[in-house]
């Protein structure tokens, strides 16, 4: 296919105008998101009458063959891009929703991608944490700010650098070099923190006892929803988890209705986590490919 661009640094401006323009829903489409995972899922950008797409290969690709990663940001709908003749090379579409299925051609088939769907919360129960179904998160918060002394501050130039020695020991403690999935988060994250400034984020930590044991970050997404793309916090401290959760949300999201909080990825613990914080609702995501 003609046209195509590699995703990098310098396509920030355009990427930032479309998801300005055409504000999305799924988490995916920030530049942050697409740029900090890019070394494991490389991105490519395709311009086509007023609309960008994000392309990629997956496993079943061949030859020059790809998918759409994310709904179309634009004025193109997936069926008019499905049925252009220049881009028979596109055999699919992934982390699509169903408002985008609209006049689908039929030789595609439709399947739900339940492991990728994201949780979203309303900011306001995550600040408050009230009521009997978050008994247990006060509880756990409780019992760190009697066992430590706990400070939140922003995420500034001054501490940057202790973010990157938390994610360093976070690392070390969880062995990620023995775990591919974690490494690839951890260049994520890396990435996301050098270019903190740049990514215009929302980003907040907590002192334990003088020493930054945890941090959150996360951006806008559209008008009245944020993202919440990452969060560490030492589990050898508990309680940790739920503080940060709990003051990042108190001290940074106000201006938002709701929170992302992305997906579980299928993995069983994680699921049972973002599901114990009671979503309101999930965004769910599908998978289309041609059949023939």
């Amino acid at each position: 296919m003609k046209n195509l661009l590699p995703l990098d640094i310098s396509s920030a401006a355009m990427v930032n105008e479309y998801l300005s323009t055409f504000p999305p829903e799924i988490s995916e489409l920030t530049f942050t998101n697409l740029f900090a995972w890019r070394q494991g899922r490389p991105v490519w950008l395709m311009e086509l009458n007023e609309t960008l797409l994000f392309l990629i290969r997956t496993d079943i690709c061949r030859n020059e063959q790809m998918v759409v990663f994310g709904p179309p940001v634009g004025v193109q709908t997936l069926a008019e891009i499905f049925t252009d003749q220049k881009l028979k090379g596109l055999i699919g579409a992934i982390r699509v929703t169903s408002a985008d299925l609209t006049g689908l051609p039929p030789d595609f088939s439709v399947s739900e991608d339940r492991n990728n769907s994201d949780y979203v919360y309303r900011v306001a129960d995550l600040s408050s944490l009230s009521g009997r179904k978050y008994a247990k998160k006060r509880s756990h918060i409780k019992q760190c700010l009697k066992a430590h002394d706990c400070v939140f501050e922003m995420i500034t130039d001054q501490n940057i650098d202790e973010c990157r020695d938390l994610l360093n020991r976070w690392c070390h403690s969880r062995q990620c070099d023995l775990d591919p999935s974690l490494c690839g988060e951890s260049r994520a994250i890396t990435t996301t923190l050098d270019l903190f400034d740049e990514f215009e984020l929302l980003g907040g930590v907590i002192r334990v006892d003088g020493q930054i044991q945890a941090f959150s970050i996360a951006e806008r997404l559209n008008d009245s929803t944020a993202v919440w793309h990452f969060e560490k916090a030492m589990p050898a401290i508990n309680g940790l988890g739920q503080l940060i959760n709990h003051w990042f949300t108190k001290e940074c999201l106000q201006e938002f209705e709701f929170v992302n909080r992305e997906q579980d990825l299928g993995i069983p613990g994680l699921r049972q986590a973002k599901e114990s914080y009671h979503p309101d609702h999930l965004v769910e995501k599908l998978t289309v490919f041609r059949t023939a």
